[in-house]
């Protein structure tokens, strides 16, 4: 078990909205730039509307003295260049009566929904003041008011718009002016709570999104062929891998479509080189009979599920765990495969990893599960302490022993698996049953035998403490996977401080689940709550049908879009705590 630090993260959440084409995307990823520069933590959610193109946007920016994986509770500044359907956005931007709300005075009346709250609203020019630095774009007035606020220093904003700037001289001086001209106008707003940043000798830090974070993790793992068919919200992964492939000498195929590209990963991995494809629901759903044959034919493969809202092609800008139950048991016969889940933008890079070097050692499938607001939502980091890359067993060079079989019923389910070329080791690879050979067969003993063998390998394997993370102690346990691991984390934090001892167990590794670990990491529990982002309660479906959990096991879930939240999630188990107190009593 592990000691995670204890008090909730002290933060600042702004929501900079606007139309499409507004460049609210922009100001709050620049933002994010300017506080890792001066120091801070921080996270960034996209969130849009349902247009492919243009419509309303905000960008969802919370900074903090420490690393955040969660949005909070409310938002302290809502930032609207202006007000065209930001109202759409009420629920997934909740503010409180010390909230502020700068909006244009030329942008439109600030929406019922908003004022409600009781926040204090104050109208600048924004377009007229943008209007007149020519060459200017109004979201450098936006990251102005909003870095301000922040009590990130001019120079720290400036460093931030200049350094990935690609346009003219005169555009980013210009530019440059009406980010001076926000921090300006933003003197004689209230102020803000003042964040501690850390100091200037503390390790480096990254900022990246989720998808960028499992590419790395991918190519760190071995994957040197990408084949895949776009689709939102994996597709930035994608864009992200195809130079870096190029970089390390591998290849990315935009195939005709997911069918495709499943089977052209089966190819190249069966002829020695380690591959991917990444999707979202609907694209997984497709690759179903693929992945059989891989399990059958025992063909390395790894396939990022980037979950989305479903079902059928469901919310694809919106964020839902409701891929689980298919991952780990849809698919046709009895088909073991891994399936596992990152818990953070940054365990994306070394859960990505994993799921590698595990396809790679145990000649299996691998999912993993990440979802759209880890893969599009953006933060900083500590740099991750990624484990040393593992070398791919089977791609080491051994001599077959002169009797090759490739499916040999071994004691650790691992059969030898040779490279196409070498003398001796011809055989068939398909999705028939067969033999020890490979040779096809409808026989009762080698159907058996075989069934045996693969289920074997993934249930004997040594997964050691990766499996999960297990912190705190008490005898009530918080069971969670995914991107809700990050409010969940923080509302157990929240909990503690109040007196609530829980025990958090954060899943990892989904499938094959592991009775022994599990049995350790609940010893003395005596309740169990199961917290998911889903509408059924797939989570706690699948624990109860594999394992034995202690007292009553109870969920706690609900469907996206909208994000859990660390409040609701401390509410819930405060409830439930004092609900199986009472029943106990």
């Amino acid at each position: 078990m592990s000691d995670r630090v204890s008090s909730p993260p002290r933060s600042l959440s702004f929501a900079i909205a606007g139309s499409g084409g507004s460049g609210v995307m922009t100001a709050g990823t620049l933002l994010l730039d300017a506080a890792a520069k001066a120091g801070f933590h921080g996270l960034m959610v996209r969130t849009s509307g349902p247009q492919i193109r243009g419509g309303e946007a905000a960008a969802l920016v919370r900074l903090a003295d420490a690393p955040v994986d969660a949005l909070d509770d409310r938002f302290d500044v809502l930032l609207a260049i202006d007000w065209t359907n930001v109202q759409r956005f009420a629920d997934e931007i909740p503010l409180h009566a010390g909230s502020l709300i700068v909006g244009d005075i030329d942008g439109g009346e600030v929406p019922p929904v908003f004022a409600a709250s009781g926040a204090r609203v104050v109208q600048l020019p924004l377009k007229k003041t943008a209007k007149g630095l020519k060459g200017s774009w109004i979201n450098m007035l936006a990251l102005g008011i909003a870095g301000a606020l922040a009590h990130i220093d001019v120079a720290t904003l400036e460093a931030a718009v200049s350094a990935g700037w690609q346009r003219d001289a005169d555009a980013l001086a210009a530019n440059l002016a009406a980010l001076r001209a926000g921090v300006e106008a933003a003197a004689a707003l209230p102020a803000l709570p003042t964040l501690q940043p850390a100091p200037a000798s503390a390790a480096p830090r990254w900022q990246l999104s989720g998808n960028e974070a499992a590419g790395y993790g991918a190519l760190r793992g071995g994957v040197r062929f990408v084949a895949a068919y776009p689709i939102t919200p994996a597709t930035e992964m994608l864009e992200w891998m195809a130079p870096a492939l190029a970089k390390v000498g591998g290849t990315l195929l935009q195939a005709e479509d997911e069918l495709a590209s499943v089977n052209m990963i089966i190819g190249a991995s069966y002829g020695g080189v380690p591959s991917l494809t990444a999707t979202a629901g609907p694209g997984l759903a497709l690759m179903t009979e693929g992945i059989g044959l891989a399990v059958a034919a025992e063909v390395p493969i790894v396939i990022v599920d980037v979950m989305r809202g479903g079902p059928s092609t469901g919310i694809p800008a919106k964020s839902e765990q409701s891929d689980l139950s298919f991952a780990v048991s849809g698919l046709h016969g009895d088909a073991p495969r891994l399936v596992l889940a990152p818990s953070s933008i940054g365990d994306c890079a070394a859960t990505t990893q994993w799921a590698v070097e595990l396809a790679e050692a145990l000649q299996a499938p691998a999912i993993v599960l990440s979802d759209q607001f880890m893969g599009q939502s953006r933060a900083i980091i500590p740099r991750p302490a990624l484990p040393p890359r593992q070398p791919s067993p089977r791609l080491v060079a051994e001599p077959m022993a002169a009797d090759y079989k490739r499916y040999a019923d071994t004691p650790s389910g691992v059969s030898p698996m040779a490279i196409p070329g070498n003398p001796g080791t011809v055989y068939t690879a398909d999705g028939l049953e067969h033999s020890e050979r490979g040779i096809p067969s409808s026989q009762a003993a080698d159907h058996r035998r075989q069934l045996d063998k693969r289920a074997r390998k993934l249930m004997q394997h040594d997964y050691g403490p990766r499996w999960a993370d297990v912190e705190g102690e008490g005898p009530f346990a918080v069971i969670t996977f995914g991107s809700a691991a990050g409010p969940v984390r923080e509302a157990v934090k929240r909990a503690a401080a109040r007196g609530h001892a829980v025990r958090l167990i954060v899943l990892r590794l989904l499938a094959p689940l592991q009775p022994a670990a599990f049995e350790a990491a609940l010893a003395g529990i005596e309740q169990v709550l199961v917290i998911e982002q889903n509408h059924g309660g797939q989570l706690l479906r699948h624990l109860r049908g594999e394992l034995d959990l202690p007292g009553r096991p109870a969920g706690f879930h609900r469907p996206g879009p909208l994000p859990l939240r660390p409040g609701e999630v401390c509410s819930a188990i405060e409830q439930w705590m004092g609900a199986e107190l009472e029943a106990l009593a």
